[in-house]
């Protein structure tokens, strides 16, 4: 095996190996260990006949770059650039050939891979222009202000690809992180040089390459729009020259915070957390993160061996992902400040600290909160309950009997203030400083906090008008912050079967989806409107 690798990185290395290689032997057949890009294969040619039939001409035509890797991005990268194009701009899809981001893969299978996506898209040209990066020219060298950034992107990545925050520097990983996104920047810097588009699209933004397109866009002052997926079909976060995974709702909140909710919209997010709540589906959401029926409050006490003493509810997120990576404030991680919590807890048995790791862990691959947590200490107070991903509790019993709500950045911060109770929040979560929560910035002024609410918790509550204002802003979050979009990526075989591209493009599609792509195209968004 070890030969094998050694003969692939020598023959990698050589002109035109690769190619004779795919030609004779392969003939458009999937590499191994590479994509398998046959379902993709197949819906080119309808796709791209209904984006032929379907063409309109722009009254202001673009010049658009977007980014893609990874199966699953390219595909929907494909689409979204096809219906760009029919739209009447100029569109560039800049690719790279890889299938994965963890492990490292040698120069002849790269280049046999980056082969079989270039013979599957092929006919896509010259309706949208492709871009195989892994043989673009680079820039001779990275600007400093990009150097700068590569070590913070690196250790991220390694986060991320882990699901851990204690990530070593000196590691395979991490070394190959830093030498892609090094090698990727070069390459963005010297495309995006060479075209000065109007603007770049780039899925997330946060995390990969994904990130490092971002970051030289960014660099070079050019309009970057930033998109990704949450429990929402139908729906895409969005942001313009922004990083999308921030959710920076600052502007949506400073346009409509004054603006009372309608008894229609008032009746809809009743319903919506009412079901929430329950653990069930409703509307476009299709996700669970409960799936535990509600018990009535004195259930959840017996069960967990409650008393009458105040109860503290720390819901915890998810270690390594990307809507928790880089937030802390003033801990050096989410496990850290975890760590300090439950040392201040330790020594206050007048008050129950009830801990739930998220459910989320369960579809992860990373080690979960309850085993770091565990290991740092294996024998808590009876006073301070550690549950597990699979426990089966509701977290929204645990809100019902709670006192005071600790949160890094979960949403369920945002739900705590809503059901009228003080919460404290210590990562830079975008509900954070909107007017309903008690804000920490530093170690001193969180268990400053701490003391002053666990001194009179009623005394803390949330007025009814920051409990309104909680139950408006989770009602702009989730039902305005989110762009109409046809094709989620997780869902996205089912998506467009439902959304054909004939039918985005027609007069219903577009009266659905029309505004969100020219807000792709760099359209400011009117969150007045």
């Amino acid at each position: 095996m070890a030969a094998k690798s050694t003969a692939k990185e020598i023959l990698g290395q050589l002109p035109l190996t690769a190619e004779v290689f795919w030609y004779l032997r392969q003939s458009g057949q999937p590499p191994v260990g590479g994509y398998h890009l046959d379902r993709l294969k197949g819906n080119i040619p309808v796709w791209l006949s209904q984006a032929k039939n379907s063409a309109r001409n722009a009254q202001k035509p673009r010049r658009v770059i977007i980014f893609s890797m990874l199966s699953y991005w390219l595909e929907h990268s494909l689409l979204m650039s096809l219906t760009i194009a029919a739209l009447g701009h100029d569109v560039t899809m800049a690719y790279l050939p890889y299938a994965q981001w963890k492990k490292p893969v040698n120069r002849f299978d790269l280049r046999r891979h980056n082969l079989y996506i270039q013979d599957t898209l092929k006919p896509v040209e010259p309706f949208i222009t492709l871009v195989p990066l892994l043989n673009a020219p680079l820039s001779k060298e990275l600007p400093a202000e990009l150097e700068a950034l590569m070590d913070g992107a690196a250790f991220r990545d390694t986060q991320y690809s882990q699901l851990r925050e204690d990530v070593e520097k000196d590691s395979d990983l991490y070394r190959l992180r830093l030498e892609r996104n090094r090698v990727h920047a070069r390459r963005m810097l010297a495309q995006i040089e060479r075209e000065r588009p109007d603007v770049v699209v780039v899925p997330n933004g946060s995390i990969l390459e994904f990130g490092i397109t971002y970051h030289v866009a960014e660099y070079l002052g050019l309009p970057v729009m930033t998109f990704e997926f949450g429990e929402q079909n139908d729906r895409m976060w969005l942001a313009q020259n922004d990083d999308v995974m921030r959710q920076d709702t600052s502007k949506l909140w400073e346009a409509k915070k004054d603006t009372p909710l309608s008894e229609d919209e008032w009746e809809r997010v009743r319903d919506f957390f009412a079901a929430r709540q329950k653990g069930d589906l409703w509307e476009t959401f299709v996700r669970l993160w409960q799936g535990d029926s509600v018990q009535a409050g004195g259930d959840v006490r017996l069960e967990l061996g409650l008393d009458s003493r105040p109860v503290v509810f720390l819901p915890t997120n998810v270690l390594g992902d990307s809507l928790t990576l880089g937030r802390q404030l003033f801990s050096d991680s989410m496990t850290e400040w975890l760590k300090r919590t439950i040392e201040f807890f330790i020594k206050r048995p007048d008050v129950q600290f009830v801990i739930k790791t998220h459910p989320g862990e369960l579809i992860g691959w990373g080690p979960a909160v309850y085993d770091i947590l565990n290991d740092m200490f294996p024998e808590l107070p009876e006073h301070i309950h550690l549950l597990p991903a699979d426990a089966k509790v509701n977290a929204y019993d645990l809100v019902e009997i709670a006192d005071l709500g600790l949160v890094f950045t979960t949403t369920m911060g945002m739900e705590m203030a809503m059901s009228g109770l003080p919460v404290i929040v210590t990562g830079q979560t975008h509900y954070r400083e909107k007017g309903f929560t008690l804000d920490a910035d530093s170690w001193d002024a969180f268990f400053e906090l701490l003391r002053k609410v666990l001194a009179d918790p009623r005394a803390c509550r949330p007025t009814r008008k920051q409990v309104e204002a909680a139950w408006t802003y989770a009602y702009r979050f989730f039902f305005e912050y989110p762009q109409p979009y046809p094709w989620h990526v997780q869902y996205f075989e089912e998506d467009i079967e439902r959304w054909p591209l004939e039918k985005v493009l027609a007069d219903e599609g577009m009266a659905q989806f029309g505004e969100s792509f020219e807000y792709l195209l760099g359209k400011p968004i009117d969150w007045a409107k």
